[in-house]
């Protein structure tokens, strides 16, 4: 079982950054692969950023690729997700999930581990 713990939202003004932070439990952290999506009110869930915390390897959509960027410390257990520019239609909650096979990044549904979110909203 892995449990997964965002931290870092809040409410930003348009053209700040924020740096969300997901803590996970477990002592294979290193082999998981993460991810982070979004979901705002009245839409779908959203793949943000995906990152193989073996390899480093990271993934995005092209939409967010310039100004989103996700890492990770294996020492901490822990995923970051650096947002940078940020516009009032990023405005979601934003969730971490680990997922310990590979597939596709982006496939929400791939990924049986989930945090709690945590809430980002941006003023213009």
């Amino acid at each position: 079982q892995v449990q997964l713990v965002e931290s870092g939202g809040g409410l930003v003004q348009a053209g700040g950054s924020l740096r969300l932070s997901c803590a996970a439990s477990g002592r294979t952290f290193s082999s998981y692969r993460m991810g982070w999506f979004r979901q705002a009110p009245g839409k779908e869930r959203e793949f943000v950023a995906g990152i193989n915390c073996t390899s480093g390897s990271t993934y995005y959509p092209d939409s967010l690729k310039v100004r989103f960027t996700i890492s990770r410390d294996n020492a901490k257990n822990t995923v970051y997700l650096q947002m940078n520019s940020l516009k009032p239609e990023d405005t979601a909650v934003y969730y971490c999930a680990a997922k310990a096979y590979g597939g596709s990044y982006s496939e929400a549904k791939l990924y049986p581990y989930w945090g709690q979110g945590t809430q980002v909203t941006v003023s213009s």
